[in-house]
């Protein structure tokens, strides 16, 4: 749907139509998105079993921290991802690009499915995996930007953040997912077999929803608004010199990481997957168990989201971001110690309502993030842009946080040391945020065409 300035007011039908066009855009997108999401985070979720499948025989907490470590080697390169798709999106067009990072996924999920591990392969098993990851990381440093974008530049300036929450929502989405194939593939199998070769068929899984997720995204036109853009001559030819050539340019990316991405990661991250990881490596919660306490706090927190991006169309972004940044790292430490209370006898519901509270604080600041980073940008170079900072944010600061936690509680022997980083983290992007960033909200990106 096109935002421009008209003489007269559209028909009911013309209403409807575009109505239809602007959701038949967000089910796709959040669908291939989410998707990607899932093959990313399969991972994550399989953690404890792949520490025993790729590394040799020996310490426990040492092969899981390797895991961890692997882990994390997906996000470090998101920034290079984002780089190079960003540059592909600016130039070529939005859905060329994440039907290209979408490919990329899904064979390299897939190809971990099938990889042997160390006991047959040796430590070429953990090289290879380690590869994959980097794969995996790259494709989803082009994905997030190119959904984002595209769902932008096809609704109303007044509705941005409520149209753009949905691509919010996708990686809970794709998080659950992952934890329900798992948790249904181990209750069918049993927990042996799952834990011997049953937990390859979630990756194998990955080359089915691929071609779904493919098929309904070729059904899809280009962004109007990058169509446009084009076809008047505007869309650029160097995005990434563009995107950073000078100081005024890197200092909205770098207000924009510290200001908003960094504690959007780490709330994010602290409220799913470090909450998972503290159940079971910590409180020693059964697999199954933990799995599905995460899973069903994912399924009643992820509406907000969108409720708080819909907020930032009315009150603006930046109050809602920083409000989410202050509970969080304010409540962290009281939060999980509520857990451990919880834990021995295990007190399912009251441990979910807990995880609970700390989706919804992550919300506030995930769920407008989309629209603002699309509003703090130029269309011509907004794929690029826009990435760079989201990806250094979440792929540096949020994906090494599992890995700095457990370790900062292994060296320490105290089990809340680890909720020292994002309480940090969070505190800086607060005060970052409150005293650099401007509101975005009433930016309107079409008048740039």
């Amino acid at each position: 749907m096109c935002v421009s300035k008209i003489s007269a007011m559209p028909k009911p039908k013309e209403l409807e139509k575009a109505s239809k066009g602007v959701w038949r855009v967000i089910a796709a997108s959040t669908a291939g998105t989410m998707i990607e999401w899932y093959d990313f985070f399969i991972f994550g979720s399989l953690a404890t079993i792949l520490s025993t499948q790729f590394y040799p025989a020996g310490s426990a907490t040492a092969n899981f921290l390797k895991t961890l470590a692997t882990f994390a080697v997906g996000f470090a390169v998101r920034p290079l991802g984002a780089l190079f798709f960003g540059r592909l999106g600016d130039l070529v067009g939005r859905k060329f690009a994440f039907l290209t990072t979408l490919l990329v996924m899904g064979s390299s999920t897939a190809a971990i499915g099938f990889l042997p591990g160390y006991s047959r392969i040796g430590w070429a098993a953990p090289v290879i995996l380690v590869l994959l990851r980097m794969l995996q990381g790259l494709a989803i440093g082009g994905e997030y930007g190119g959904a984002s974008v595209y769902v932008a530049e096809h609704v109303p300036d007044s509705r941005r953040g409520f149209y753009t929450s949905f691509i919010q929502t996708t990686a809970s989405l794709g998080l659950f997912t992952s934890l329900i194939v798992i948790l249904v593939t181990s209750k069918l199998m049993g927990q042996a077999e799952f834990a011997r070769w049953g937990w390859r068929i979630p990756f194998a899984l990955s080359l089915i929803l691929v071609v779904f997720s493919f098929y309904i995204r070729m059904q899809l036109g280009e962004s109007p608004l990058y169509a446009k853009l084009k076809a008047e001559g505007g869309s650029s030819k160097a995005p990434i010199q563009e995107s950073f050539d000078t100081w005024p340019k890197w200092k909205v990316v770098l207000r924009v990481l510290f200001g908003v991405t960094a504690g959007q990661a780490v709330t994010y991250y602290t409220s799913h997957f470090y909450a998972l990881f503290f159940l079971q490596t910590v409180l020693k919660l059964p697999a199954t168990q933990a799995y599905s306490i995460v899973a069903v706090a994912v399924v009643i927190g992820t509406p907000a989201f969108v409720f708080f991006g819909r907020l930032s169309d009315r009150y603006g972004r930046k109050k809602i971001m920083m409000a989410g940044n202050l509970l969080s790292a304010l409540s962290y430490i009281a939060l999980y110690r509520a857990m451990t209370a919880f834990s021995s006898p295990v007190n399912a519901p009251a441990i979910v309502g807990i995880i609970v509270v700390m989706i919804v604080f992550a919300a506030m600041v995930t769920g407008p993030v989309a629209a603002f980073l699309v509003e703090s940008f130029p269309a011509k170079v907004r794929y690029t842009s826009m990435s760079l900072p989201y990806h250094f944010g979440n792929g540096w600061f949020g994906g090494f946080l599992p890995l700095i936690a457990t370790a900062l509680v292994a060296s320490t022997g105290n089990i809340y040391a680890g909720l020292v980083y994002p309480t940090v983290i969070a505190l800086m992007t607060f005060v970052v945020g409150t005293i650099t960033l401007p509101e975005t909200s009433d930016q309107r990106i079409w008048d740039e065409v």
